[in-house]
């Protein structure tokens, strides 16, 4: 474009003209939008950045008016709206890594909380057995003793500690399933 045509259209777009602005797109916009997709690789985002740089031009028309070089000023815009879109693309895609990894942790925290509720249930089911099934249950459980050892130390039967662990079990079975209805 000549200089001095360009001159009067940025003259007149400081006044407000929309004819001069039209034609400073026409003219500009094709090789502002090829410039653009030569760097991000995408026409759609290109059209959208150059779409957004005649806006900045439209609403600043006061002060780039007075101009020396308006091509120069364009491509600088350009420059630094390529700096910006890889500024959020970066940006944008560090946050997508971490929304990735973040459910699994979310999920494992969660699941945290749900064994330690329910090793707190069973705990207070543990103590509300009455005093011998209590007993041979935390020394099957928590001392790994056999049913046999159980008996032993007792002086019961095999049999009575069979008894006593399958009521115990039957007991937290019950336990474990209202709080499968609770959460899930």
């Amino acid at each position: 474009m000549d200089i001095n045509l360009e001159s009067k259209y940025l003259e007149e777009l400081g006044n407000g003209d929309h004819k001069a602005f039209d034609m400073l797109y026409i003219q500009y916009s094709p090789r502002l939008k090829h410039f653009l997709t030569g760097f991000i690789k995408n026409q759609d985002e290109a059209s959208d950045i150059t779409q957004d740089i005649f806006y900045k031009i439209w609403t600043n028309r006061e002060t780039i008016s007075k101009v020396d070089s308006f091509k120069a000023y364009l491509f600088r815009m350009a420059r630094n709206m390529i700096y910006d879109y890889y500024e959020h693309s970066l940006i944008e895609e560090n946050y997508q890594q971490k929304e990735q990894n973040r459910p699994a942790y979310d999920d494992l925290i969660e699941e945290e909380l749900y064994a330690r509720e329910l090793s707190l249930l069973i705990d207070i089911a543990v103590e509300k057995m009455p005093p011998q099934r209590r007993n041979i249950f935390i020394m099957s459980r928590k001392d790994g003793l056999s049913n046999e050892e159980i008996a032993q130390r007792l002086n019961i039967s095999k049999r009575t500690v069979e008894n006593h662990m399958t009521q115990a079990l039957a007991e937290l079975r019950k336990i474990a399933y209202s709080i499968l209805l609770l959460f899930f």
